[in-house]
């Protein structure tokens, strides 16, 4: 797991597989990165359990043709956030989740949540963090007229996109280039470095030390 450590301490090297818990709000490409990761073995991971607060969003669909439990949790069905985060809670406890992997979950979760899995969720956005947090950071980069866009994997904290950061990619801008056509390479990079960034997790490689990400050489 990543370590929160105030020096420099020995990486855990992980020799078991790590159960995934992968919230999703859209069509979950980012989760077919990762399934076809472990498919190819070089993740060493299963996902567990597929979480979505959009019925008819694809990603359960994917999780559902290959066999892994799919399910939903609206959000009006609870008082409050808090008893809806309560709920995901409860549904990666009985799945044994390890790791929450957020693949384009459009809900911030809240304070007790993240408090309870410091350090275990990831989140992929796509902006070289921290310029362009939030929504639309595709067309906010191009708006602004930058040359390189990008994506992150990043920790989640108690911020928006403020969480320690793990691995970029950086894309540039090119001409002729509408917010579409740079969002979708974007998107090519997030399938490349999401399922990287979870595989240095479950070798043990990653250690915090407080807002930079060590990864330590492959032993």
């Amino acid at each position: 797991m990543a370590r929160q450590t105030d020096g420099c301490e020995n990486f855990r090297t992980v020799d078991r597989e790590v159960i995934l818990g992968v919230l999703a709000s859209g069509r979950g490409s980012n989760l077919e990165a990762i399934l076809e990761a472990i498919d190819q073995g070089w993740l060493r991971a299963r996902v567990g359990v597929v979480i979505s607060d959009q019925p008819e969003a694809y990603a359960l669909a994917r999780a559902r043709q290959r066999d892994i439990p799919a399910i939903t949790v609206l959000p009006g069905g609870f008082p409050s956030r808090r008893l809806f985060d309560a709920q995901i809670r409860r549904i990666c406890e009985g799945h044994r989740i390890e790791l929450v992997v957020l693949a384009g979950f459009m809900r911030v979760l809240g304070e007790e949540f993240i408090n309870y899995y410091q350090g275990r969720i990831m989140n992929i956005h796509p902006s070289l963090l921290p310029a362009f947090p939030g929504r639309d950071a595709q067309r906010q980069a191009f708006d602004y007229g930058v040359k390189v866009a990008g994506c992150t994997v990043h920790l989640v904290d108690t911020g928006i996109d403020t969480g320690p950061i793990i691995l970029q990619a950086a894309v540039p801008v090119l001409e002729g280039d509408t917010p579409d056509t740079l969002a979708e390479r974007i998107l090519r990079e997030e399938h490349r470095i999401y399922p990287e960034a979870i595989s240095l997790y479950c070798q043990g490689r990653l250690q915090i030390e407080g807002r930079r990400v060590r990864i330590a050489a492959e032993r």
